[in-house]
């Protein structure tokens, strides 16, 4: 059987409030990574070249659909 010992009710209530904290510094880097990446892909997204090739694919696909295909 297992002989562990269950810590007393002040140990576990430090045990519980270390690790609410640690859950509140992981949202915290969460939600900084999340702003990184938004940051990253709206950088990408307004970049010249990927904004050309979009406008560029935008006037092709219309010509497509109006069966001009050039």
């Amino acid at each position: 059987m297992n002989n562990q010992k269950i810590p007393d009710i002040e140990t576990r209530e430090k045990s519980v409030s270390r690790l609410r904290e640690a859950c509140l510094m992981l949202d915290a880097l969460n939600m900084t990574l999340d702003e990184a990446i938004a940051s990253a892909e709206a950088d990408i997204r307004n970049n010249n070249i990927n904004r050309r090739r979009r406008q560029e694919a935008e006037r092709l696909f219309t010509n497509y659909k109006k069966g001009n295909r050039t």
